[in-house]
């Protein structure tokens, strides 16, 4: 359809209404590429209709160009084939016979043709014949792209533009803005003797939404309408492409779908600008290739110089190119949409763009731009032929970096990396640079740049230096070639007491990575929390790398929980008071000092370091910033804080990649943390399933994921399966020296799940192991939980009081919801007394603070049991009993259970026997049921 286009139709109308009367016209349609002149010269032969004017078509086009008095011949061809003989005769006679030479079928000599082209007699003639044929009717004629028809034709249309008074003739005539050939003089002549001069405007929004209405037969959302004509400025040839374009993709005008629209650039529309292009004269595709090649941010004066144009020659050049409706404004030499570039980067030969981007790399240079406009260029060239590219890459790659786009900086020096040499010291500092913007975003690489940079380096001490750029593991171990790696230079170093200045920093902090490598090792903890031990009660922590050798002892001592959590906490904080809270942390060993806080039940200090942290940081997506939502996840979860510690911790898993092996591990390790407090089995399930075959990446890994999948056994009713795997851990982490429960709290769940399975004694033994570790441990948290465990198990005043011991002992921790978890469970123990329920209030609002939904309906009024009385389980099934009742619950049948269990037929329906009469169910049916059924637990 055509769209506002009536103003044009009805001026055509009118000169047609004028013809019949003798009044001719020649009107000229122009405008640039795309503008809509060709579609609407097609809509005008609907304005004869019904009347008895005849239209008389032709297209020029640049391949006919030779064929001499070809677009007169496509006018009056159609006219001549359909007419009777003796009308033809009566048009021919007298002067108009000389119009027989054009029509001949026999093809002229070159010489002759040129003689009747030039002939004054046959330019009458035509004219003449088309006098005679408006004598019978008006005449309309079309002529599309004027610019592009043969000579002879121009000359005869430039004679019949002096000569249409009388004829009843109207002449519409096409004519491309910014084409050479619209310069021609026949074409000029023609122009100027236009009677009217139409330029079709671009369409306005309101007509852009009906373009679109048509495309996708449904009504646009205002932004998406409103992208499609910023994006084609109302040129219907570009809006048409890239609505074609969506709709092959199957999108909707909807305002999700803008920023798609934005970024479309449709091939046949880059085919048309870059045959539009083609033919225009060099200076103007010189121009266009400038503009290409600087971008968005080419200065005009550059761009002429990178063009080989002077002042005049540039000023004509963009002209040509406004014209021809590429440029953005007629000023400004920017194209309007990214295509044209695409179109004038396609018309390019590989060996032109290269040449041009490494000449604009060199008026850059010279001119004094910025080192990372210099290097846009530089990036474009597989090999520089300039002396200084390395040193602008490098350059620019700093500055990249310290605006926060390490991904950026490092492009910069894989870049640097083609130009400099194949080895020596030189390399090597490329690579190291490399390592360092890679950490950011890619450990792997970081790792392996490293490793290449190092055996080109000459000193002990530029090697171990070299290896510090690879930032610690949190959580995992290194690979063993790294840490061999680091072992090698360390030695080649040495001891960091015979060294001194910055010597003695590197060696200190390739000791804290050797010392952390070995974390996994009980050996190596014992050996570390004695290192801490021999630094004395105030070891020294003026220098960064002493502070990173005490982070990573005060970690060892915390795991295997060899010193006072009180002590362990102190030195923590004065690390804190010394340390800039920036972002770079995340490349040391300083998160490590989180999880020692968080043991310690001290996070207040770490909250606010934090949070000044958090202001000095921008947003990438980078290691460090996946890194510090872990460090906020798990101080909040330490405190309580379960939503905004789900939040951080699910954007820590948002944005790391697959590869980044360690990171992804401590955003797991953070999110099964909240997922454990919240009691969400649907989240705990899809850690797990995303966990997979990771988990032999770290003993942290492997200890959550356990806690996890016994955390889901237990909601199914798996009672004992859930208590195994929790055994199991425990056994794991003590076999490696890994003793603080604060940090992996597997006791807490196989003491409940002990007394749901009725075995009290077991129970109670590991309350009390666990309440023996607090107090050595002295934490806050630590204390009050293993009191709230034994109250729990205990019945009568001996509950009571150790429920309110947990009370007391934990208004002076961090963690909210370790307090709302006692308070609810002393307001259950004290039944309908005044203290019942403010504890149950006060729990209440706790829980509901920290987004515990599971405890703030515990502690609703008319849940809490009777004073003084024991838990007892509703189901006090044994081992073995709740063994073959899960079983049977699954659908298996006796002889399919006893075999699993080694056991006789006889022996499992005996068992099942006692289920029955214990959970109180008629058989199979009610037995998945009634082993899921609540039980009291801890909280």
């Amino acid at each position: 359809m055509l769209f506002e286009r009536d103003a044009e139709l009805a001026l055509v109308g009118g000169a047609l209404r004028a013809a019949t009367a003798g009044e001719s016209a020649l009107i000229l349609l122009r405008g640039p590429l795309g503008i809509g002149r060709s579609a609407l010269l097609q809509r005008l032969p609907g304005l004869v209709t019904g009347s008895d004017a005849r239209v008389l078509r032709a297209n020029a086009a640049p391949m006919e160009q030779d064929f001499a008095f070809g677009v007169v011949r496509q006018l009056f061809d159609s006219l001549l084939a359909g007419t009777p003989e003796e009308a033809r005769e009566h048009w021919m006679t007298e002067r108009a016979g000389f119009a027989k030479l054009v029509f001949a079928d026999d093809a002229m000599p070159p010489a002759e043709a040129h003689d009747v082209a030039q002939s004054e007699a046959v330019l009458h003639g035509l004219c003449t014949l088309l006098a005679n044929v408006g004598e019978e009717t008006p005449l309309l004629l079309l002529v599309d792209d004027l610019q592009w028809a043969d000579v002879p034709s121009l000359r005869w249309f430039a004679y019949l533009a002096r000569r249409l008074q009388g004829l009843r003739v109207v002449v519409v005539c096409t004519l491309r803005d910014g084409d050479p050939r619209a310069q021609h003089a026949l074409v000029r002549e023609v122009a100027d003797a236009a009677t009217r001069v139409l330029t079709p405007a671009p369409l306005s929004v309101e007509a852009t939404k009906e373009v679109i209405l048509g495309h996708f037969g449904e009504a646009a959302d205002e932004e998406f309408a409103c992208a499609c004509h910023e994006s084609s400025t109302g040129n219907p040839l570009f809006l048409n492409s890239m609505l074609f374009s969506l709709v092959a993709t199957g999108c909707r005008p909807e305002a999700a779908q803008a920023q798609q629209l934005r970024t479309q650039r449709p091939s046949k529309l880059r085919e048309r600008v870059e045959s539009g292009l083609r033919n225009q004269p060099r200076p103007v595709r010189d121009l266009a290739a400038a503009i290409a090649t600087f971008g968005e941010q080419g200065d005009p004066e550059l761009i002429a110089r990178l063009a080989g144009l002077d002042a005049i020659g540039f000023a004509g050049a963009l002209r040509s190119l406004h014209q021809l409706g590429l440029l953005a404004t007629e000023q400004e030499p920017r194209f309007f949409h990214r295509v044209v570039q695409d179109a004038v980067e396609s018309s390019m030969t590989v060996v032109e763009r290269e040449r041009l981007h490494d000449s604009a790399a060199a008026l850059l240079y010279r001119f004094g731009a910025p080192a990372e406009q210099v290097a846009a260029q530089l990036m474009a060239v597989t090999v520089s032929r300039q002396p200084w590219s390395v040193v602008v890459l490098r350059a620019a790659a700093d500055t990249a970096l310290r605006r926060g786009a390490p991904d950026t900086a490092a492009r910069y020096l894989r870049r640097a990396l083609l130009d400099s040499s194949t080895e020596g010291e030189d390399r090597a500092r490329l690579l190291i640079d490399l390592a360092t913007a890679e950490r950011g975003f890619d450990p792997a690489a970081c790792e392996r740049h490293v490793s290449q940079a190092v055996p080109l380096l000459t000193t002990p001490r530029d090697r171990a230096a070299a290896v510090l750029r690879i930032a610690p593991t949190v959580l995992g171990a290194p690979p063993a070639s790294m840490i061999d790696l680091i072992g090698q230079v360390a030695t080649d170093l040495g001891s960091a007491d015979t060294l001194d200045g910055s010597a003695r920093e590197i060696a200190l902090r390739l000791e804290a990575r050797l010392r952390h490598a070995g974390h996994e090792d009980p050996a190596e903890l014992a050996s570390s929390s004695e290192r801490l031990r021999g630094l004395g009660e105030s070891p020294p922590m003026r220098s960064g790398a002493e502070r990173e050798l005490i982070v990573v002892l005060l970690h060892a001592a915390t795991i295997s929980a060899r010193r006072p959590a009180a002590e362990l906490a102190s030195l923590a904080n004065r690390i804190l008071e010394r340390e800039p809270a920036t972002p770079s942390h995340v490349h040391t060993a300083l998160p490590l000092l989180v999880l020692t806080l968080i043991a310690a039940d001290s996070v207040q200090g770490i909250s606010s370091w934090l949070s000044i942290e958090r202001q000095a940081r921008r947003q990438h997506v980078t290691v460090a910033d996946a890194l510090v939502h872990v460090e906020h996840s798990l101080v909040l979860t330490a405190r309580g804080r379960l939503p905004e510690a789900r939040d951080q911790a699910e954007r820590a898993m948002q944005l790391v990649d697959a590869d980044w092996h360690e990171v992804s591990a401590c955003a797991t390790v953070s999110l099964a943390a909240v997922a454990l407090e919240l009691r969400d089995i649907e989240l705990s399930k899809r850690i797990v399933s995303g966990v997979g075959r990771r988990r032999s990446e770290s003993l942290s890994l492997n200890a959550v994921s356990q806690i996890l999948e016994s955390a889901i056994d237990a909601h199914q009713g798996q009672w004992v399966s859930a208590l195994d795997g929790l055994l199991t851990v425990g056994r794991l982490l003590e076999a490696s020296g890994w003793r603080n429960s604060s940090l992996y709290p597997w006791r807490p769940w196989a003491i409940s799940l002990h007394q749901r399975l009725g075995d009290h004694a077991s129970a109670l033994a590991l309350a009390e192991e666990e309440h023996a570790w607090a107090e050595s441990w002295g934490a806050a948290s630590a204390v009050g939980r293993a009191l709230r465990l034994q109250g729990w198990l205990h019945g009568g005043e001996r509950g009571v009081e150790l429920l309110r011991d947990a009370v007391g002992t934990l208004r002076g921790s961090a963690n909210d919801l370790e307090l709302a978890r006692a308070l609810v469970l002393l307001g259950r123990r004290l039944g309908e007394s005044a203290e019942a329920a403010a504890a149950l209030r006060e729990g209440a609002e706790l829980a509901t603070a920290c987004g515990a939904s599971w405890l703030v309906e515990r502690a609703r009024p008319g849940t809490a049991g009777k004073p003084g009385a024991a838990p007892a389980p509703k189901a006090t099934l044994t081992r073995t009993e709740r063994r073959v009742a899960e079983l049977a619950g699954t659908g298996l049948t006796n002889a399919e259970i006893a075999d699993r269990l080694g056991v006789s037929s006889r022996a499992v329906e005996k068992h099942l026997t006692n289920s029955y009469r214990k959970l109180g169910v008629a058989g199979r049916a009610g037995l998945a049921g009634a082993i899921s059924a609540d039980v009291p637990d801890a909280s």
